[in-house]
């Protein structure tokens, strides 16, 4: 684990020290997450005036999420779009291309991991942070309602029915 000193100047250990702690060949989602941080670190450098790890928060993620919306592939169309609430568009619009909300989110993710992995501390993690979960959850139900998918949260099965039946066979015969 890196030290508060490797986190507060944005590196890692020396890489003798990865060769006893990681596989030679890192895999995709620990590349992609070295990828995510590295970029996202170059992100505050770029920032007027830059900012330091150490002073991140999570509005600087906030703004980086926005960024990164002109990258993105996913058609999203706006509320006065004839096309808004369809999911499979009969022709082509003007409306923007943006991140897609699964892609968002996994991103987040591997950021999260990646800042406790540089020495970053956990009550501190600005992409843990209830605002990031807010405006990811804002995303998706827009996202969902441009494209007019529903997005529903699944309930928990309960068994518990079924195991009062188990526990007690007769009783729902007296009944029936």
């Amino acid at each position: 684990m890196s030290s508060g000193k490797d986190f507060a100047e944005g590196s890692s250990s020396s890489p003798s020290d990865h060769q006893h702690q990681q596989p030679a060949t890192p895999s995709r989602y620990e590349s992609q997450k070295r990828r995510d941080w590295n970029t996202f670190g170059q992100y505050l450098k770029n920032q007027r005036p830059p900012v330091p790890l150490s002073q991140c928060n999570c509005n600087h993620v906030l703004d980086f999420l926005r960024y990164l919306d002109q990258f993105g592939k996913t058609k999203v169309h706006l509320q006065g779009c004839m096309f808004y609430g369809q999911p499979e568009p009969p022709a082509p619009c003007t409306c923007p291309l943006r991140q897609a909300w699964g892609s968002l989110d996994a991103l987040i993710g591997r950021l999260r991991a990646a800042y406790e992995e540089n020495g970053g501390p956990p009550e501190m993690n600005p992409f843990a942070t209830g605002a990031i979960r807010v405006y990811l959850r804002e995303v998706r139900e827009f996202q969902a309602k441009a494209r007019g998918i529903p997005y529903k949260k699944k309930k928990k099965k309960t068994d518990q029915s079924t195991k009062e039946d188990e526990d007690h066979p007769s009783s729902a015969a007296h009944f029936a």
